[in-house]
């Protein structure tokens, strides 16, 4: 094909996937979007076609690949990317990758289709870490629809949590959040608990007037259980006035990001040293004052050395580096990767 690709980056969330392939210099050679990738739902191999896909958009962008119409099936669905002198590396940061073993069997399933001489999967956590630091070292916390939060140190050890939900302690994220600030609202409005500004604007935001006709909505299909997401945001505006229900909610959030950053800082052995916290996902990119001012004061007591900030980076970024740093590329081609992403 002409073209000498080193890494192939894949960054896979619920939502939507992003493939770069990665040039032995650093060099982005191409990149394409795909799908959401979600195995629980429709199966691996279903949810690998997804991958497949965008791989396959990719590879028709490659230099000499003969343009649009060129396909990654032209040259055999199961055929690697190498050459024989050159080998490929698969760097897969992916959701639903939340244990080891998933991260396995996701892997597996990825050197099945044959994509390069070497497949790496991490949860796609890791990927957002990797993306804003300069070495893999630190912690990130991410909460966007869930809360997660992953460690790494450049000798290759890992802190992580299952992040699976409640049956793994899992608190907040956008869609806790949001049942949080329902069940509050419910009991402000009927008299059962403390009231809140919350029973009115939960119920406004879908132009109701009270959280009895919010709620009948939701239960009757009248507004889909899928646009609870769209309450987290209402929840920040609640907690920025004032509202005491709001603000402790947010608190809450707050603690268990600290928690979870000082925990893995912890057991890498960083609480004492100087070592980045990274925050990520939709709710902590928003950068509420009332979120990320608390999580910084919080984590200034149980962390006094972290450096605390919110990744701008693309995800897929870290997918690439992650790959570099599994091919021992050399730090110029780190940065030569880095500054297309700039």
């Amino acid at each position: 094909m002409g073209v000498n690709v080193s890494v192939v980056a894949v960054d896979a969330g619920n939502s939507k996937t992003d493939v770069a392939l990665i040039g032995e210099d650093g060099t982005v050679l191409a990149t394409a979007r795909g799908g959401g990738f979600q195995p629980p739902v429709v199966g691996v191999e279903a949810a690998t076609d997804v991958l497949a896909s965008a791989l396959e958009r990719a590879v028709a962008e490659l230099p000499g690949a003969g343009g649009p119409r060129a396909s990654f099936t032209s040259f055999g669905p199961r055929a690697s990317l190498a050459s024989p002198g050159s080998p490929v590396h698969v760097s897969a940061c992916l959701a639903n990758a939340d244990l080891p073993v998933e991260e396995a069997e996701l892997a597996a399933a990825l050197e099945a289709r044959g994509w390069g001489s070497s497949v790496e999967v991490r949860n796609d956590t890791f990927a957002i870490l990797r993306a804003g630091v300069d070495e893999p070292r630190g912690v990130a916390v991410v909460c966007g629809a869930g809360i997660n939060c992953v460690g790494m140190t450049p000798d290759g050890r890992t802190a992580r949590f299952p992040a699976i939900g409640r049956i793994s302690g899992d608190w907040g994220g956008g869609s806790g959040l949001a049942e949080e600030a329902l069940w509050f609202a419910a009991r402000a409005e009927d008299g059962r608990g403390e009231p809140s500004e919350l029973a009115r604007a939960l119920p406004g935001h879908f132009g109701l007037d009270s959280m009895y006709g919010l709620i009948e909505a939701l239960h009757r299909g009248g507004i889909p259980l899928e646009r609870r997401h769209e309450l987290t945001p209402v929840l920040f505006a609640t907690a920025a006035g004032g509202d005491p229900v709001a603000l402790a909610l947010v608190e809450r959030l707050a603690e268990e990001v600290v928690a979870m950053a000082s925990v893995a800082l912890s057991r890498l052995g960083l609480l004492e040293e100087e070592a980045p916290v990274l925050l990520g996902g939709s709710v902590l990119a928003a950068r509420h004052p009332q979120l990320n001012d608390r999580i910084a004061e919080l984590l200034a007591v149980r962390a006094p050395k972290a450096r605390v900030r919110v990744v701008s980076e693309p995800p897929v970024l870290g997918a690439a580096l992650l790959g570099l740093d599994r091919t021992g590329a050399a730090p110029e081609v780190h940065r030569r990767l880095r500054e297309q992403y700039v």
